[in-house]
């Protein structure tokens, strides 16, 4: 459902969206912490069977501003791109912010989303929420990798000597 914007609205959102760019993800969440997070992440995926994947980004592209998308309609997309639907138990979760709303979306793939209640989910991103409010980016992606972490092991924990194949990378990616 498309939300009505009046010109002056819609100009600043523009304008904010614009105003960063990819220097701005880079200076929240720069190259050391990027590292940081991937090894997290690939800690993370040797405790389930789920893959999790982070992106960051700066503003929305502008073929979202003009049809005055939300950034869940973005999250949902990037979802795709990055084909954190594409594995085998359909467990995949990408955790995504985009920094000029100051918007966290979580978005499960069926298999977890069936497991887990959307109070569960809205929880996780007013922790986050909290942090980022403070610019703790590390601090609020690493609490909600682990309660992320958290509820993979419970739904999808690897059995003992089991191993959980990598199907995606599990860098963060900067848009």
């Amino acid at each position: 459902m498309a939300r009505t914007r009046s010109f002056t609205s819609t100009l600043a959102r523009i304008l904010r969206h614009r105003w960063l760019d990819e220097y701005d993800a880079r200076k929240a969440i720069p190259p050391e912490l990027v590292e940081r997070l991937g090894r997290r992440v690939t800690a993370s995926e040797q405790r389930h069977t789920g893959e999790i994947r982070l992106y960051v980004e700066a503003g929305l592209p502008m073929s979202y501003l003009w049809r005055d998308a939300t950034p869940r309609e973005r999250a949902v997309a990037v979802f795709g791109k990055l084909r954190v639907w594409d594995t085998e138990a359909n467990n995949g979760v990408l955790i995504y912010l985009l920094l000029a709303e100051n918007a966290i979306e979580i978005v499960a793939d069926r298999g977890l989303a069936a497991r887990v209640t959307p109070g569960e989910w809205q929880a996780i991103v007013a922790r986050m929420g909290s942090a980022f409010r403070d610019d703790r980016f590390e601090d609020g992606l690493t609490q909600a990798l682990e309660e992320v972490t958290a509820l993979l092991v419970e739904h999808f924990p690897l059995a003992r000597g089991e191993a959980n194949p990598n199907e995606l990378p599990d860098q963060p990616v900067l848009g």
